[in-house]
């Protein structure tokens, strides 16, 4: 089965009301577990997580174990049925993190499963560090308007890791998820995205692509700077958002779309030049570095960029990082939906499915681990445009 790593990334869906009746939940989760049973047993660590990094994958894999295909809870449930399901499975692959609070618990869950696995301790530690860079990657270096509430990591013994992410836009009550993976970039905050799918896009500060690497330095020799500097130029580039003069008689470098977020004024307080201070002392060596500095946040690295812009003449990128739109809703009609879109959930087809999956897995266990034909079939059956099943 290919997997179309082109076509992953993002996706946007809308916020929906109500839970998962516990039936339901139980269901899911039988469901997942026998589906990933059947996974484990027909692929690899990295193609399963392969699979994961693929958004489209996920979503179908999610209107399959009867989840709303377009709900921003196909995140967090179906994240949560993966994360028990392989946790009770035993498997070598496994899920840290969640929402809200969970998400906080990252950290120490990866060294937990880490353990479990037979990770080293150092792959463990780099693991973290992958996890705090990519909330940062989502939620600083690319400012889209979401707000990130839910992150987990799928991550392998060999080290190997997915980051899926979801934000929400309270406004548009939209939530969108992120996916980042291993194989698209060894620095989990440039070019770690795994593609994007999504129906809506905006006009953010981008400093996760290529053609930022200037700006990137840019901001992290601003850091190394004398904080009373760079608050000095930081009220030259205020001045300027407010109309009230030029910048050094030089026009900028393009035009300021002052109805977007990223060029209203700094609100420069003793908040700002504290984290500024902070970074001062510990005169970052890159990126990353300013990155993991406490308490900087978003709005540092957005007074940065507009200085990098608007004084250095060295504009990061605003373009979103959006490039395909698609909705894998067919896979809505395996087993129904929780609201009843396109049908409410038929009980008693996913308890079949259930039972054949698992009589698949006894079988293929009781032959010595040899893949039965029937597997090898089901791939004549899944379709090309989300890379298999």
């Amino acid at each position: 089965m290919r997997v179309m790593s082109s076509i992953s990334g993002v996706a946007d869906l809308p916020l929906h009301e109500g839970h998962v009746p516990s039936w339901l939940a139980r269901l899911m989760l039988k469901l997942s577990k026998a589906i990933l049973e059947v996974m484990l047993i027909e692929f690899s660590s990295e193609e399963i997580l392969r699979r994961f990094s693929n958004p489209l994958w996920f979503q179908a894999f999610n209107n399959v174990i009867g989840m709303d295909w377009d709900s921003s809870g196909s995140t967090t449930v179906t994240t949560a049925m993966i994360k028990t399901a392989l946790d009770e499975i035993g498997s070598d692959i496994r899920v840290a993190g969640g929402k809200g609070h969970t998400s906080r618990k990252t950290p120490e869950e990866i060294i937990k499963y880490g353990d479990e696995i037979g990770m080293s301790s150092t792959s463990s530690s780099e693991l973290v560090r992958v996890s705090r860079l990519a909330a940062k990657t989502d939620s600083v270096l690319l400012q889209d308007g979401f707000t990130l509430y839910h992150h987990t990591v799928i991550f392998d013994k060999k080290g190997s890791w997915v980051v899926i992410q979801q934000g929400m836009n309270t406004d548009l009550r939209i939530a969108r998820r992120y996916h980042l993976a291993w194989f698209m970039s060894r620095d989990p905050t440039l070019e770690s995205h795994s593609g994007v799918a999504s129906d809506i896009t905006t006009t953010p500060l981008n400093l996760t692509t290529n053609d930022s690497i200037k700006s990137r330095k840019i901001l992290v020799d601003l850091a190394s700077e004398n904080p009373g500097k760079v608050v000095s130029e930081l009220k030259i580039v205020n001045a300027y958002l407010k109309g009230l003069k030029t910048l050094t008689g030089l026009k900028p470098p393009r035009p300021v779309l002052t109805n977007i977020p990223y060029y209203k004024p700094v609100n420069i307080d003793s908040k700002i030049l504290e984290k500024l201070s902070r970074a001062y002392e510990l005169r970052p060596k890159n990126l990353q570095d300013l990155l993991l500095v406490k308490g900087l946040g978003a709005e540092v690295v957005r007074a940065l960029s507009l200085i990098s812009e608007l004084i250095y003449r060295e504009p990061p990128p605003l373009r979103d990082v959006v490039t395909h739109s698609f909705s894998p809703f067919k896979y809505a009609y395996a087993i129904g939906g929780k609201d009843g879109v396109p049908y409410p959930v038929k009980k008693e087809v996913a308890e079949a499915v259930i039972r054949e999956l698992s009589r698949l897995v006894s079988e293929a266990k009781l032959e010595g681990g040899e893949k039965l034909a029937a597997l090898r079939a089901l791939k004549k059956l899944a379709p090309e445009d989300v890379g298999g099943t």
